[in-house]
């Protein structure tokens, strides 16, 4: 029995895996334009029990802030000299099973290449999470790869944002929801398997 719970236990994590991941802090677009006036959005989830009060997002080398888009119940403070966005909550912030999207214009570099954004997630209790690390770190930060191939996401020179955007946000919202319902659909049937296998045993 024990051989069988562990089992289903090992097929349940690897279900749930996608969902964990999709927890992150990321940044859309993935990709963009040499040069090009951008419109970013940081996508800011929380998992845990704290509410996250700030989010401290650093420019990029070679992507330079231009505005940002205002948020009620945020203040912004734009840090030039080290590059630094920073959004903090006038109230609650976000809290568990939330998230929150701040989006901001940034030129993007002259050279193709791919861009790091390291995010700082601030809790109510005190902790930090730092999405500074690669693509296997347990934080990661979010990347942008710039090209100099023609981007859908691309903004004009004016900094407005095309219509594909708002298609890409519909999908990820999408796939989200996709994700939490496999994953709790999977947790109904482990109950049930177990349960099945202890009655067989008193029987």
């Amino acid at each position: 029995m024990r051989k069988v719970i562990a089992s289903l236990m090992g097929i349940l994590f690897l279900v749930a895996a996608p969902v964990v991941a999709s927890a992150h802090v990321t940044v859309a677009p993935t990709e963009s334009t040499t040069g090009a006036w951008e419109t970013y959005t940081v996508k800011v989830p929380v998992e845990k029990d704290s509410a996250t009060t700030k989010v401290v997002v650093k420019m990029p080398a070679g992507v330079a802030f231009q505005s940002y888009e205002p948020v009620p119940g945020w203040n912004v403070a734009v840090n030039k000299d080290n590059g630094t966005v920073t959004w903090t909550a006038t109230g609650s912030g976000i809290l568990n099973g939330q998230f929150q999207r701040f989006s901001f214009v940034a030129q993007n570099p002259e050279k193709s290449g791919t861009v790091n954004w390291d995010a700082y997630q601030y809790y109510a209790d005190g902790s930090i999470v730092e999405w500074t690390g690669d693509a296997s770190a347990d934080y990661p930060h979010a990347t942008t790869t710039i090209s100099k191939a023609a981007s859908e996401s691309a903004t004009d020179s004016h900094g407005k944002k095309a219509e594909p955007d708002a298609n890409e946000t519909a999908k990820d919202d999408s796939t989200s929801v996709v994700q939490w319902v496999t994953l709790g659909v999977s947790i109904v049937a482990l109950l049930i398997a177990i349960w099945a296998l202890v009655r067989k045993r008193k029987n």
